[in-house]
């Protein structure tokens, strides 16, 4: 029954054991596990620091990303803004444009009608001359074919030039 009722002996030899262990870890075991531990417990720490600036980092990251994004869709709109501007622009040209040169086809086509107007005029003034003098011809070939209707009208034509 030596371990349940020990000794004085056994005790001794226990503590001394016990103290030449501790004297020895004491020595060359306990800096080594202390500076161990120390050296784990700072690469913790550092650890722990790195991610909290990583984390800082990232939210900054992610503002300047967000900051970005938005003067993106800012100049975007911008941009689609002007391309509005300018097509509006472009097509209110383009019906100026087309406006204008309709009116002058239009204007080009009255003076071309107007001239026509004035050649078929021309012509048919012409036409009415000719069947005039040719009517004037026969009516005074019948007329003018006895000498007493001849020295009427020349009476008549007389007249008239000493009225006008």
């Amino acid at each position: 029954m030596g371990l349940i009722s020990p000794d004085y002996g056994t005790i001794f030899w226990m503590v001394l054991a016990f103290g030449i262990v501790f004297l020895i870890l004491k020595k060359f075991g306990w800096k080594p596990i202390m500076e161990g531990l120390k050296a784990r417990e700072k690469s913790i720490e550092d650890a722990l620091l790195s991610a909290e600036q990583a984390r800082e980092e990232m939210t900054a990251l992610q503002a300047d990303h967000e900051r970005i994004m938005q003067d993106a869709r800012t100049e975007r709109d911008s941009l689609l803004s002007e391309a509005r501007v300018m097509r509006d622009e472009i097509i209110e040209t383009a019906r100026t444009e087309a406006i204008k040169e309709g009116e002058k086809l239009i204007e080009h086509a009255r003076k071309q009608i107007e001239n026509e107007k004035a050649n078929a005029i021309g012509e048919i003034k012409e036409q009415i001359s000719k069947l005039s003098v040719d009517i004037a011809e026969k009516i005074l070939r019948v007329e003018l074919s006895d000498a007493v209707k001849q020295k009427a009208l020349n009476d008549d034509i007389l007249k008239d030039l000493k009225l006008n």
